[in-house]
């Protein structure tokens, strides 16, 4: 166990350069005369050589609002019918403590996957047509927050 030998050639020496002539590697250490390469640096990212480079040619374009965007944590009527009994208030709270929505998200928009069966008071931000109607058809109340 304690006596298990590398297989040949699974490890290799590091390659030492600039030790003089007899070391095959002296001198220029195997970069050859002169030239780009042959320097210390080489040429940042996106370099060509001095032609103005590829993202300096193409135009800016367009912008990005994400930082705006309005997202809407999505409950469905079917979720709402399991986790709530009649007469109690569908809001951002009551939705947090039955853990059908995220702590992060404030608006809340209600959807009509499933059924209700129970009548509920819904304090959301929006609802869609199809689930209003539904939820207007069994007697909910709905008050857009």
């Amino acid at each position: 166990m304690f006596n298990l030998l590398k297989p040949k050639g699974a490890s290799k020496r590091r390659k030492i350069v600039g030790r003089g002539p007899g070391s095959g590697l002296g001198k220029t250490s195997g970069r050859g005369q002169k030239g780009q390469k042959a320097r210390n640096t080489s040429p940042r990212l996106g370099f060509e050589g001095g032609q103005t480079p590829l993202y300096r040619r193409l135009p800016r374009k367009g912008f990005s609002n994400s930082d705006y965007k309005l997202e809407y944590a999505i409950v469905n009527l079917g979720d709402i019918d399991k986790k709530f009994k009649d007469g109690q208030v569908v809001n951002y709270d009551t939705l947090l403590e039955n853990k059908l929505i995220k702590k992060k998200n404030k608006k809340i928009k209600i959807l009509s996957n499933g059924k209700l069966t129970k009548k509920v008071s819904f304090e959301v931000s929006k609802i869609s047509k199809s689930a209003e109607s539904l939820v207007i058809k069994i007697g909910c109340t709905i008050q857009l927050v």
